[in-house]
């Protein structure tokens, strides 16, 4: 990041005060990264991102009272909301899908590196989504049960007709999203620059009217399926 930039501003929220002492070690010794205010709950965030209008929450999902979803669903209604990047174990898949969809810019497991915590929340303070392989797979499998041959099929059907407004290479930009490359993979799989992917990319969110790449990756898999 630009040394001249003020540091991001970060809020920790996680019921788990070794989980955030942790995570404040890491931010804090990052120069261009400032924890500002950590919240054991919900509603206890929602305070304190009031208070400190911070550029990037960490949120866990789970937590007593209010949880993640629903405090993150309060925070993006905000004039001039935070990023939310979330945290979790991945016994809540389905939280994270409606997280996602209610505008987080994406997701991190919990013993995910350091390092890739670190990048997470710079990404994310920058205005781009955070969507790991690993953890785009287990989204995908969580929403993509079982189904009834019905229910394939109408879900396949609606798929392909989103799908048919892009170009062979917003298609094929599309697919490696759903296999759970970043940009870099991607350029190096179609043999395209990394600013062209990213321009794929924008357009596939104002075709399908998405939100996230978690979603774009839904729609080709319903589409295959």
């Amino acid at each position: 990041m630009d040394s001249e930039r003020e540091p991001v501003r970060v809020v920790i929220v996680d019921d788990e005060q070794l989980v955030r002492l942790a995570l404040r070690l890491v931010i804090d010794g990052e120069p261009d990264l400032t924890v500002v205010a950590e919240a054991a709950d919900g509603d206890a965030a929602i305070t304190v991102v009031d208070e400190q209008r911070p550029d990037v929450v960490l949120m866990d999902i789970r937590m007593p009272g209010r949880d993640g979803l629903s405090t993150t669903r309060e925070l993006l209604t905000r004039p001039a909301p935070p990023r939310v990047l979330m945290l979790t174990t991945f016994d809540s898949d389905d939280l994270v899908l409606g997280a996602l969809r209610a505008g987080a810019l994406g997701f991190v497991l919990k013993d995910t590196p350091p390092a890739r915590i670190l990048d997470a929340v710079r990404t994310v303070a920058d205005g781009n989504p955070v969507l790991s392989p690993a953890a785009t797979a287990r989204v995908i499998a969580a929403a993509t049960g079982p189904q009834s041959s019905e229910a394939r099929r109408s879900s396949r059907e609606a798929a392909r007709k989103q799908l048919s407004a892009l170009t062979e290479r917003e298609l094929d930009t599309a697919r490696a999203i759903a296999d759970g490359l970043g940009n870099p993979e991607i350029a190096e799989r179609l043999h395209i620059s990394i600013a062209t992917v990213k321009a794929h990319t924008g357009n596939l969110f104002a075709k399908l009217a998405v939100e996230n790449r978690v979603q774009i990756a839904l729609l080709v898999r319903d589409a295959e399926q």
